[in-house]
Order: structure tokens, then C-alpha cells, then sequence
């Protein structure tokens, strides 16, 4: 598959919880073969065509597949992020690609990994923290659809290109949802990320990225801004007495007024000029978010999207035409690629260069 044809935008994947441990024996094997099949697509492709393709669902599902883990398990997510980091260890300034964060605690390391890499390769760290941070928030905070994010994986190049790799879990339907992106098409943080992707919605979610939610977007800044702290406190304790439409995802019993003034005392000092500003502050979290859409729904009138933004993105079509007929040229393409990646991670690179050279060698070391 040419860089052209794979879709640039998000993905999202829903996958039933499992719990427990990868097996050494299978971790070291996935390792391995996750290290062939990474060199011999940056070898022949570059280090943004490995971006391009993690960050599609269906490429990134079917990765997981041929290095051996459940195909339809959320483990597959986390466990093939750790294996891949693993794989390309002490390879990634060769490669020109490099993976911060991870599963739990290891996500909250992200931005210092970032910011180590950025400054061993004489690269500005600041506009990738930048992003890592706000697609986490905005898969949180401004869509919140019932999945608490666990698991970050951020990867970049020395390009400066870069994508995400999520997960979060519901505990209640034990289910996990993977949400992907990839920074080279995203122009705005807030407004369709995910526009690229398409299939069944699975229920109600507040969505504000939604291009529906610009109206709710620019209320809720209003809002945050422009009215007095008390103000808005005083229309929240008000909200909490009124009976609302039983259609509603939002609810009043997860709002608590009196722990939301610190938080809208430095928004209004602030003064953010737009919703990503205010999506980007400290502090500003789901319960927020969820406060600030109640009152420019009920008070104000304008209301959010509501829609599940979870969809597929369909990289070659279905057989009955949906959402659009099989594109068998692409999805030749996509067969012949992974062929040669995995020819290539078996028998070796050829030698381009020094740097490759180097990579041929591991390459070779990897498959005796």
C-alpha cells in the first residue's frame, strides 16, 4: 500500500477486556519478529510510512495478528506497544524513530521521553508534548464515551511527524476502545480528529469534537470566560434541582458545584481564547466539561453532539458494498507489502547506506 492510499486521519477500535500476563516465551518472539518487520518497512519506506501505518486500526490490528497475540483481545493494544518499544531499543536514532510512554505509570513518563529524545537529536520537544497531551485530553475530556484512558503510546520520527496510540477501558461493559491518530492531517485538535473513520455508533457519548459540537464549543468558552465564576456556579445549583430529559447523556448526580469553583476561577482568569486553550489548561477535566455543556445546553440553548464518534476506518471496503466496494488494487497492495516486509525481516535488508547497513545486520542477528 502506497503512503497516498492509507487513510492520514484516526481510527477507533473497540476490543473486550482481557486481563493477565504475555507469556516470555511469546513476548521475546514478538519482540523479534516486531524488530524485522519495523526495519524492513523504514528501510525500504522511511520512519513516517511506520507512523502511517500504526495508525491505521485495521494495519495496526493485523500487526498484532502476525506477531501472534489475540486478534480480538485490548491486550493486543498494550502488548504490542511494549513490544514494539522493546524492539526498536538502542535502534531508534538509525531508524529515526522513537516511542515514549506506555501502559499505566509508563504513560505519565511520556513528555519526559519526549523531551530526552528531542534533545539528543536536536529536535524542539515542545510542539510534540504539545500534541501527546492534548490527544489524551481530548479522547478523555472532550469526548467522553465511557472509556477512561489507561494507555498512551506516542510516536515520532526526526521529522518531527508523529502519532498516538490509546486505550482506555470500561469496567462496567468489559470492553476496551483504542483510539488512533496521526499528526500529519490534523489541523485542528478539536474539530473532527477522527473524521476519517466510519461504522456503527455503539451508544450516546458527549462529543465536542463533533463538527456539529463548533457552536457548543464556542458557548462553552463563553462561558468559562466571559461570565463571572459565581455566576456559573449559581446556574449549576440550580441545574441540580431541575428534572432533566431522560435522552440526556449528561447527568447533574456526577456534577458537584461547590468542587468546581477553583477551576472556573482560573479559567476566568485565564482568559483561554478558544476551546483547545481551554481544553489545554491544568485542571480542566471531564467534570469540567461535563458542567460547562449542561449550561450551554439548558441555559443557553446550544447544544453538543451526542453522537459515539466510535468508528471504524475502513481500509479496503466491504463485500457488500459497504461503506464502499473492495478496493482490490489497495488491498493487493496492502498483501504485497506485508509479504515483503516479512521476506525482508527473514532473509535481510540489502545495503543502502552506513545507517542501513547497521539496521541489516540487526536485521540478520534477529532471524538466525
Amino acid at each position: 500500500m502506497s503512503a497516498t492510499t492509507i487513510p492520514t486521519r484516526t481510527g477507533i477500535a473497540n476490543l473486550p477486556l482481557h486481563y493477565g500476563k504475555v507469556p516470555p516465551w511469546l513476548f521475546d518472539r514478538m519482540v523479534k519478529l516486531a524488530r524485522g518487520i519495523t526495519i524492513a518497512i523504514v528501510a525500504d519506506f522511511g520512519a513516517d510510512e511506520m507512523l502511517r501505518r500504526l495508525s491505521h486500526p485495521y494495519w495496526f490490528q493485523a500487526f498484532g495478528c502476525i506477531l501472534g497475540y489475540d486478534w480480538h483481545s485490548s491486550g493486543v493494544t498494550t502488548t504490542l506497544c511494549g513490544a514494539l518499544k522493546e524492539a526498536i531499543k538502542g535502534l531508534e536514532t538509525d531508524l529515526g524513530l522513537f516511542i515514549a510512554g506506555g501502559k499505566g505509570k509508563t504513560s505519565r513518563r511520556t513528555p519526559s521521553e519526549i523531551e530526552d529524545w528531542g534533545n539528543s537529536i536536536s529536535l524542539n520537544p515542545t510542539p510534540l508534548i504539545y500534541a501527546s497531551r492534548m490527544s489524551a485530553k481530548v479522547d478523555s475530556s472532550a469526548v467522553q464515551d465511557g472509556y477512561q484512558l489507561y494507555h498512551h503510546s506516542f510516536l515520532f520520527t526526526t521529522s518531527g511527524s508523529w502519532a498516538v496510540v490509546q486505550q482506555g477501558m470500561n469496567e462496567a461493559t468489559r470492553y476496551a476502545r483504542r483510539y488512533h491518530w496521526l499528526g500529519e492531517k490534523v489541523s485542528d485538535f478539536v474539530n473532527e480528529p477522527h473524521s476519517a473513520i466510519l461504522s456503527e455508533a455503539s451508544g450516546q457519548a458527549l462529543n465536542l469534537v463533533a463538527s456539529e459540537s463548533d457552536p457548543a464549543r464556542t458557548a462553552i468558552t463563553d462561558i468559562a470566560t466571559k461570565e463571572k465564576p459565581h455566576n456559573i456556579l449559581a446556574e449549576l445549583k440550580r441545574l441540580k434541582t431541575l428534572e432533566l430529559p431522560s435522552h440526556h447523556y449528561l447527568s447533574t448526580r456526577d456534577l458537584h458545584p461547590d468542587s468546581l469553583s477553583r477551576i472556573l476561577v482560573s479559567t476566568y482568569d485565564r482568559q483561554p481564547n478558544d476551546f483547545e486553550q481551554l481544553l489545554g489548561l491544568k485542571g480542566v477535566g471531564p467534570k469540567t466539561i461535563r458542567a460547562l455543556s449542561l449550561i450551554s445546553e439548558l441555559v443557553y440553548g446550544v447544544a453538543p453532539s451526542y453522537q459515539d464518534p466510535a468508528r471504524y476506518s475502513f481500509a479496503h471496503g466491504g463485500k457488500d458494498g459497504i461503506p464502499y466496494p473492495v478496493d482490490r488494487k489497495t488491498y493487493d497492495q496492502s498483501i504485497g507489502l506485508l509479504s515483503k516486509a516479512i521476506r525482508k525481516a527473514k532473509l535481510g535488508l540489502r545495503e543502502k547506506d552506513e545507517a542501513v547497513s547497521r539496521l541489516n545486520r540487526v536485521g540478520r542477528e534477529v532471524v538466525k
